[in-house]
């Protein structure tokens, strides 16, 4: 073999497995159990969101510099979800008073958090992740398998409406607590979505 086919090859190779590197790093795992959220202590990551009106802005610039909570939710087509989401802004002002700055993040598309934004017993700002650009940099995305999508086809919820996207993924609800200088102090998360923070610990924890 010539040196110069060598090195040809030796470059696709590279590109081989680069490309199967950075699938891994995009993936997400098909089960919830499996994912492997930030740490407490860690810097909140870079990513981006859009606003109801489809307007894109960082995650930074969301937060605006405040001492912030961020709710990681799976869409206002899921009951625990809305109902965590009021129980939350039930304590919204006391939440406020303490200066913190409460963020909602789903896969729904802007026109549909703009819509559930208008009926929601809540006065906090809900963000559009429709891509999972912020679930997956957050560690919380998984895939949905087919006997859950079948499951909730079954009950009329169609995910690739709501989000727009056919990438079949959901975030797992948690929520992020996180300093003026956008490090986080406190995290919670669990895979069985039934099961939710509740506004009386996320108040114990940011007291």
């Amino acid at each position: 073999m010539t040196t110069h086919r060598m090195m040809r090859l030796k470059r696709q190779i590279t590109c081989i497995l680069l490309s199967i590197f950075v699938f891994g790093l995009n993936a997400a795992p098909l089960d919830p159990r499996n994912v492997n959220p930030i740490e407490v202590g860690s810097a909140l990551p870079e990513t981006n969101l859009k606003d109801a009106s489809g307007k894109e802005v960082s995650l930074k610039e969301a937060l605006g510099g405040q001492k912030s909570v961020i709710i990681f939710y799976r869409g206002s087509w899921c009951p625990y979800c809305t109902k965590h989401l009021a129980a939350i802004g039930q304590h919204e002002q006391e939440i406020l008073k303490k200066g913190y700055k409460i963020i909602a993040i789903s896969p729904d598309k802007p026109a549909v958090i703009e819509d559930y934004a208008e009926q929601a017993a809540v006065n906090y700002t809900l963000y559009s992740d429709a891509d999972m650009a912020a679930a997956k940099a957050f560690g919380l995305a998984f895939e949905l398998d087919n006997a859950t999508l079948q499951k909730l086809d079954s009950f009329d919820i169609d995910i690739e409406a709501a989000s727009g996207k056919d990438h079949h993924m959901l975030p797992v609800p948690a929520v992020f607590v996180a300093d003026e200088e956008g490090r986080i102090s406190f995290r919670y998360y669990n895979p069985d979505y039934k099961e939710r923070l509740s506004a009386e610990k996320l108040l114990e924890a940011i007291r």
